[in-house]
C-alpha cells in the first residue's frame, strides 16, 4: 500500500498567508498539514486562510488537523485560522466533524478576508543566531535593541532573561542555529526562540534535583505564560511578557 501525500503552497497576501492544499488528507499526512498551518502562523502573517477545496479526506476525523493546529497557536501568536472550501457538501461535512467550533469555515477567500477583521498592530523582528555561546549575548542585544526601538524599554529586563535560557536551552540540547524572533503587541511582548530539534522542550524537576533549578522554571516565573510549538523542521518555545511581568 503506498503513502498518501499532499501538495501545500504557502501565498503571501496583504495581512495573510493563504494556504493552498491538494491531495489527500489522512494518517500519512496528518502532521504535514498540521505544521504547515502552524509554520504560516508563526512566519509573520496576521492570519491563515486555508483553501481546502482540494483536499480528499476520507475520515472525519482527520479535520482535526486544523483544531490541533490552532490549539497550537492559540495563545501565541494568536492569529486567526480561517478554513476556505468552495463545496458545500465539503464545507457541510467540516462542520459535522467539529472543528468550525475553533476555526471559522467559509466558502471563499474575499469571505476569509471579510472575517479576518481588524487586528491589533504588531510589531516583529527575527534573526538567526550561530550555533555558539556568543549567540546567547547576541540574542539579548537584538531582543534589547527591537525593544527600545519599540519604546518597550519596561520590558527588556524580563526579555532578556527570558532569551538568555531559550537560546543557552538550544545550544545545550540541540545542534541546532537558534532563530531569535519578538513582538510586540498592545501591552504584551513575545519571545520566541526556534531549533531544528524536534523534541519537546520540558521542565525537568525531581526530588533528586530539586537544589538546582530549571531554566525553563525561570522563564514560567518571569512571564504570564510560555509554551512549545512543532513546526515541519523542530520547534519553537515561547514566552509571553505582560505588563505584571516588569522588572
Amino acid at each position: 500500500m503506498s503513502e498518501s501525500a499532499v501538495d501545500i503552497s504557502v501565498t503571501r497576501r496583504p495581512g495573510h498567508a493563504l494556504v493552498t492544499m491538494a491531495g489527500t488528507l489522512d494518517s500519512w499526512t496528518y502532521r504535514d498539514v498540521r505544521d504547515s498551518v502552524i509554520k504560516a502562523a508563526l512566519d509573520e502573517h496576521d492570519a491563515v486562510v486555508v483553501d481546502v477545496s482540494a483536499l480528499a479526506v476520507p475520515a472525519i476525523t482527520a479535520w482535526a488537523a486544523f483544531t490541533s493546529a490552532r490549539w497550537h497557536v492559540s495563545v501565541w501568536p494568536d492569529v486567526p485560522v480561517i478554513l476556505v472550501s468552495a463545496d458545500a457538501v465539503t464545507r457541510a461535512t467540516i462542520r459535522r466533524s467539529g472543528v468550525t467550533r475553533h476555526v471559522p469555515l467559509v466558502a471563499n477567500e474575499t469571505e476569509a478576508v471579510a472575517a479576518i477583521g481588524v487586528g491589533d498592530f504588531r510589531r516583529r523582528a527575527r534573526r538567526v543566531l550561530t550555533a555558539s555561546p556568543a549567540s546567547v549575548g547576541a540574542g539579548r542585544h537584538f531582543v534589547m535593541d527591537c525593544l527600545i526601538a519599540w519604546s518597550r524599554n519596561d520590558t527588556i529586563l524580563t526579555a532578556s532573561a527570558v532569551v538568555t535560557v531559550l537560546v543557552d536551552n538550544v545550544l545545550t540540547h540541540t545542534r541546532s542555529h537558534p532563530t531569535v524572533a519578538v513582538e510586540a503587541v498592545g501591552d504584551q511582548v513575545t519571545i520566541a526562540v526556534s531549533d531544528g530539534d524536534p523534541r519537546a522542550a520540558v521542565r525537568h524537576e525531581s526530588a533528586d534535583s530539586a537544589h538546582t533549578v530549571s531554566g525553563l522554571a525561570v522563564v514560567a516565573a518571569l512571564t504570564r505564560a510560555w509554551g512549545c510549538i512543532p513546526t515541519a523542521g523542530g520547534k519553537t518555545v515561547w514566552a509571553l511578557i505582560g505588563p505584571e511581568n516588569r522588572l
